[in-house]
């Protein structure tokens, strides 16, 4: 199955820097609008088959352009939500994101037993994660595009796909409507393209208020062992 992964756009939220992570979420602002109505033009290219959107506003509206042109339903799974900021939520401090950031990406290192503050722990979020993706796979869907969040698309890729490894996903951004390639089946995913540009190429450059969980950090900051 070929898997897009595809973060919404821009809230104002991302443009304060705040982690929203609670239902219904943030609307788009304009800018935001525009990227999603530039999304058809950007997947041009891919023959969809089906199109999944979670349970947060900005994941429907983000995807109501691309649906339409395609003639898609948009399939809604809780499964697919950010990843709960928990007693961080709606902060945009430097001390709440660093707490936040660093554990969704040892959860990709391994270290599902690390609990958010207040919140779920790694075995919880990607479990919901997987479940959505499985259950698509296994119905035969040949190319499902999913439009989800950045700490979640950013974690759940650098965790599952075997030619990424955790420092690549924690130093590369992924803007708000930037889209992760994968290919794979039930013996493992393959990242081909990370917003654009084949895995393995040059680091991308900071996007411009996309928000906390788009932001790059050093994978030092990472508390547990990474994957090299």
């Amino acid at each position: 199955m070929r898997l897009l992964l595809i973060r919404h756009g821009q809230t104002p939220s991302n443009v304060r820097g705040l982690l929203d992570t609670g239902a219904p979420g943030a609307e788009l602002t304009q800018l935001g609008e525009e990227q999603a109505r530039a999304l058809p033009t950007v997947l041009d290219g891919e023959p969809i088959d089906a199109l999944l959107v979670s349970t947060l506003v900005r994941t429907q509206l983000t995807a109501s352009p691309l649906a339409a042109a395609r003639r898609l339903e948009t399939d809604v799974h809780d499964g697919l939500r950010e990843i709960s900021a928990g007693e961080l939520e709606m902060r945009g401090d430097r001390d709440a994101i660093m707490a936040y950031m660093t554990t969704v990406f040892a959860w990709a290192s391994g270290d599902l037993e690390r609990r958010m503050p207040g919140g779920p722990d790694g075995h919880e979020t990607f479990g919901r994660f997987d479940a959505v993706i499985d259950e698509a796979r296994a119905s035969g869907v040949g190319t499902l595009a999913v439009v989800s969040h950045g700490a979640m698309i950013r974690s759940w890729a650098g965790a599952r796909a075997s030619n990424l490894s955790v420092p690549f996903v924690a130093r590369n951004q992924l803007s708000n409507t930037g889209v992760v390639v994968l290919d794979g089946g039930p013996d493992g995913w393959e990242a081909l393209t990370w917003m654009g540009q084949a895995v393995g190429g040059p680091e991308l450059a900071a996007p411009l208020a996309d928000g906390p969980t788009a932001d790059a950090i050093n994978p030092d900051r990472i508390p547990t062992d990474s994957r090299d």
